[in-house]
């Protein structure tokens, strides 16, 4: 396959809201510092074809410190400005992020910029307390393998605006490397995501966003009132894998098993009260055409919550090109399982039928509501006592604040409004 260096490039104008400048040396930085036009093609297009399936599941590098959980605060991911940060948002009485999988796209840049530019919209709102901290992005950053090259086109660039953080899992497409590539999984994603100190990226062509700084792959996610637990669900097409399944993949173990166990035992030992969201690249549940559901993976995740004796209040997960909300009822309690993989990459996913939610897919699982056609995102909002879950399709237009679809769940009962 043909290897491309993404080039240097002066800022392009585009009408979008500049980043704050870093306050220290070492700081990250996050959108450009002037605003620029959306580029109309890719400087390094896609030379590789859509990978055949891939057999065998690669190996989950180990975390940094080889912690059980490993840990990135939102203080930590702001640097200098992070204890100012987290205290207002604590102030102001709840926290507001986006989420969204599989943005990346190897036909050009418009169905990516379509949604990160509606995204960036959010940035101005009135109310400091409704703008987005973070961008928490469900995997599948590039396509179709995840290789450096494609990370100028397929992350830096459509987000090159977008002023915060951008925190990741990585899907499958971000661990599969082209066949006799020198690369090794997951290279890029852990040079431009689980970096040592925040710097600029090799990776990024001039731009000025800075890598990321996660401790794994896995890792809890803490900040003012909500944790996330990543976990990475491997490079087969189907299904999502997070264990040995009892040896059935040799090349991996339990320490994501393990690393969720403790990430929940520890929401109960700290008397955490906000709100617990699960995140993973494929979903547990899926209505799509093209991609499928991952039970036994969901038996591993269950594994933890049934050990730790704590439910998480959402699952989110991206990979079918499509939005898709269930409601599922175990223990007594409601849980939505959120499907997000339409933050760009095309096409979209239709779904196996035209149904009329909400559509009793079993004694124990709902399926509320759904789009397959339409990109769009997750704008996710948690204060003290509620977890609200937005979906805005990028076709609503950026003056357009009212979402689609939206489910509020009470934090301290797990139910469902």
């Amino acid at each position: 396959m043909p290897k491309h260096t993404a080039p240097a490039l002066k800022p392009k104008k585009h009408p979008r809201k500049p980043a704050h400048p870093a306050a220290a040396p070492g700081d990250p930085v996050f959108a450009q510092p002037s605003p620029s036009p959306d580029p109309t093609g890719f400087k390094n297009p896609v030379t590789d074809q859509n990978e055949t399936e891939i057999a065998s599941v690669e190996p989950v590098p180990q975390p940094a410190t080889n912690a059980v959980e490993p840990v990135l605060t939102l203080q930590q991911v702001y640097g200098s400005q992070g204890a100012a940060k987290t205290q207002a948002i604590t102030a102001s009485g709840q926290i507001v992020f986006h989420c969204v999988g599989d943005t990346g796209s190897v036909k050009g840049p418009n169905t990516q910029d379509l949604v990160s530019d509606k995204m960036v919209s959010d940035f101005s709102e009135a109310s400091p307390a409704d703008v987005p901290s973070f961008f928490y992005h469900l995997g599948d950053v590039v396509y179709y393998f995840g290789e450096a090259t494609y990370y100028y086109d397929q992350f830096y660039e459509p987000f090159r605006s977008y002023p915060a953080p951008i925190i990741a899992i990585p899907g499958n497409h971000d661990g599969v490397v082209w066949p006799g590539d020198p690369e090794t999984t997951l290279e890029a994603f852990l040079r431009n995501f689980c970096a040592s100190s925040a710097a600029p990226s090799p990776d990024a062509g001039g731009l000025v966003r800075t890598t990321m700084i996660q401790p794994a792959v896995y890792f809890t996610l803490q900040a003012p009132f909500v944790r996330i637990f990543g976990l990475y669900s491997n490079v087969l097409e189907d299904p999502g894998v997070i264990s040995d399944q009892n040896g059935t993949y040799p090349t991996l173990d339990q320490r994501q098993i393990a690393f969720l166990t403790a990430a929940l035992k520890r929401v109960k030992s700290d008397k955490f009260t906000g709100a617990v969201i699960v995140a993973v690249h494929h979903p547990p549940f899926t209505g799509g055409t093209t991609h499928g559901g991952s039970p036994d993976m969901l038996a591993d995740i269950d594994t933890a919550c049934t050990a730790a004796g704590v439910w998480p209040h959402a699952v989110f997960a991206g990979h079918a090109h499509n939005y898709q909300r269930y409601t599922r009822t175990i223990n007594g309690l409601s849980i939505p399982y959120i499907v997000a993989g339409c933050g760009g990459h095309s096409p979209l996913e239709a779904m196996r039928g035209a149904f009329r939610t909400p559509y009793p897919v079993d004694s124990t699982l709902t399926l509320e509501s759904y789009d397959g056609t339409d990109y769009g995102y997750l704008r996710v909002i948690v204060n003290a006592t509620t977890l609200t879950i937005e979906f805005h399709p990028q076709s609503d237009g950026g003056t357009t604040k009212t979402p689609d679809d939206v489910v509020t769940i009470t934090l301290a009962t797990h139910t469902i409004s």
